[in-house]
């Protein structure tokens, strides 16, 4: 029987309370972020449609569904899945921390956590029973600006847990696994090829690629879960083994339909919203001309450009297409030996209109300001 479990954490609930209150900008940026749709869960969405062809399908029909928190411990997201202690992710320039021990989930692994805290789990895998779940939605991090990566996107997550007296999983399992997901979203048809690859929390790992167009294209990661893993998670490995794989649902969405902007998934226009469906080859709206900016500044050497971005987003929104960064250097007898001058060049453009210059002006100027206030930046 296949469940649909829902955490209720009051930790989290508490946490998006006392960040209500908040007002700074990193604050207000978060807030945003979590109110913003959940795609994987919008009817009509492209990015829901992938969710429900691998929830379809027959391989995995006994796996159960698992809605968690979108803050998290950061201990539960990298502890436990044995990120290193200096692995880029925890660091506050790749992760939005809510306070210095929770953060927006950066990915939706931390289901394992949640769902073997669940005590019909437990008690399926205290009679030695075989367990699974599927996990899907928003996941957070910080990054580069351009038309293939958001700060917010979506990705789900599946695992197989199976007692060893019954089977141990290896790698056939792997190439099993990932050849139904690529016929799922696909069709039974699609092109796809296995490639060795490294995770903190699976090995060995698997990573497949498709053929689209001609192109080969990574779309998704898997692996055998690491003894340590299931150990740390209350799971005996000397009795249970195995699979795991997660992806981000917006690259699979892009490669199927061929989409130039990833920002064009959030558009409610009618003559975009109406393309967005899996396999079909989106065709531009229009080619609407960009607007670019360049803003030149001195910071600090501890200056985190992923931070800057974040304020770029921040006031520009999806009109900002790209940010370039054109020069940086230092110059120790000009600047000092603590400062480093940057150069971005900031491209605007909408995919639903022309953008006037008495629109983009405004915004740049507020960049401007709150770059000097923010950073402390000297504009040159």
């Amino acid at each position: 029987m296949i469940n649909n479990i829902t955490i209720q954490s009051p930790e989290a609930e508490k946490l998006r309370k006392t960040l209500e209150s908040k007002t700074d900008p990193e604050s207000l940026r978060m807030k945003r972020f979590l109110d913003m749709p959940d795609l994987s869960r919008k009817p009509g969405s492209p990015i829901a449609e992938i969710v429900q062809r691998i929830l379809s399908s027959p391989y995995f029909k006994d796996l159960d569904v698992i809605q968690t928190p979108e803050i998290v411990p950061a201990k539960v997201s990298f502890d436990l899945f044995d990120f290193p202690a200096n692995h880029p992710a925890r660091s506050k320039s790749d992760t939005y921390y809510i306070d210095d021990e929770n953060i927006l989930r950066t990915h939706t692994t931390v289901m394992w956590y949640y769902y073997l805290n669940d005590e019909g789990v437990k008690n399926s895998i205290a009679q030695n029973e075989p367990v699974g779940a599927f996990s899907f939605g928003k996941v957070y991090r910080k990054d580069e600006i351009d038309r293939k990566h958001m700060n917010v996107f979506h990705q789900i997550d599946g695992w197989y847990l199976v007692p060893k007296a019954v089977k141990t999983i290896g790698q056939n399992d792997l190439e099993e696994a990932l050849s139904n997901i690529a016929k799922a979203v696909f069709g039974p048809d699609i092109k796809y090829r296995l490639n060795p690859d490294t995770f903190p929390y699976t090995d060995p790992s698997l990573e497949m690629e498709v053929e689209i167009g001609g192109k080969w294209v990574e779309v998704v990661g898997c692996g055998v879960v690491k003894d340590s893993v299931l150990d740390k998670l209350g799971v005996d490995s000397k009795n249970y083994t195995g699979w795991a794989f997660g992806f981000g649902l917006e690259r699979l969405a892009i490669v199927s339909m061929d989409l130039p902007d990833i920002r064009l998934l959030w558009s409610e226009d009618e003559r975009v919203k109406r393309q967005l469906v899996l396999g079909n080859k989106f065709k531009e709206v229009s080619k609407f001309p960009p607007i670019t900016r360049d803003i030149s500044f001195l910071v600090n050497k501890d200056f985190v450009p992923n931070n800057y971005f974040d304020l770029i987003r921040d006031l520009g929104g999806d009109l900002v297409e790209e940010v370039k960064l054109m020069d940086k250097y230092e110059n120790a007898e000009k600047f000092g030996a603590d400062k480093l001058s940057y150069m971005y060049r900031i491209i605007y453009r909408s995919n639903e209109r022309t953008l006037k210059t008495e629109e983009i002006d405004p915004i740049q100027s507020k960049i401007t300001e709150e770059t000097i206030k923010q950073f402390n930046a000297q504009v040159r």
